[in-house]
């Protein structure tokens, strides 16, 4: 069983450029940005600001319905997701279809709901299957295959679905009660200066960070805060490292 290593790149995130000799900073703790696809409304501009910032992240991918009317991992998005691999991202699998696991059954197959309502059981080999479907396609579309990682759309997981994406070589990652950045909470009640403010004041060394490349029901979207998030916690100390698995 394969298990995940936190990787920090040679030269932590928070150390700027050298180019001029400058020395860089001690980093007082570890944080990692995660990214789940969405609707990949913000994929472009979330990019700029990885660069910007010189941050590596962690993208789970699946199969969703983007903004133009097309999928995450369709063709289309093979210039973006070769651009973020040439960058030195990792990437997990968030499931082929972004269904949601509910209950496991006495028959041993889980409850997994679709995005169209419609429930189907899957088995062990099932469960499986639809890990394995976006590593497949992301490295037909890459040449680069997903580390061997998954996160559960909306983190709900079951005994089953840990159990076999265990067996088929994917450990689970969730994210810290303080790394749920609410990007997908109404922005009515959760405007972007108290949700990027609560980020700054709780975050800790070691939390693991979740947001979207684009959220369908959130009116302001939080994207853009995630230049000010993370230079915020770069301020703080702050290195960002990429999750990945051997």
């Amino acid at each position: 069983m394969r298990k995940i290593h936190l990787i920090l790149p040679a030269l932590c995130a928070c150390m700027g450029s050298l180019a001029h000799g400058a020395t860089p900073p001690t980093c007082h703790g570890t944080v990692y940005l995660t990214l789940d696809t969405g609707n990949m409304r913000h994929a472009e501009a979330i990019a700029a600001i990885l660069g910007k910032h010189q941050v590596k992240a962690t993208f789970f991918v699946a199969q969703e319905r983007t903004q133009r009317g097309d999928q995450a991992l369709d063709p289309a998005w093979g210039d973006y997701w070769r651009a973020r691999v040439a960058e030195g991202h990792a990437f997990g699998s968030h499931t082929w279809r972004h269904g949601s696991f509910r209950q496991d059954g006495p028959d041993g197959r889980v409850s997994y709901r679709l995005m169209d309502g419609r429930v189907v059981r899957l088995d062990a080999e099932q469960i499986c299957a639809e890990l394995k479907a976006p590593d497949t396609r992301f490295e037909a579309l890459t040449g680069r295959p997903l580390d061997a990682l998954w996160r559960a759309p909306g983190g709900r997981t079951t005994p089953l679905t840990r159990r076999a994406a265990e067996t088929c070589g994917y450990r689970h990652v969730h994210w810290s009660a303080a790394g749920f950045l609410g990007d997908e909470l109404p922005s009515q009640t959760h405007p972007n200066s108290m949700l990027l403010e609560n980020a700054l004041k709780r975050i800790k060394d070691g939390d693991i960070l979740m947001a979207h490349l684009g959220i369908w029901s959130r009116q302001d979207p939080f994207a853009p805060m995630l230049d000010p998030l993370i230079a915020g916690l770069k301020a703080r100390g702050f290195c960002f490292a990429r999750l990945s698995a051997p």
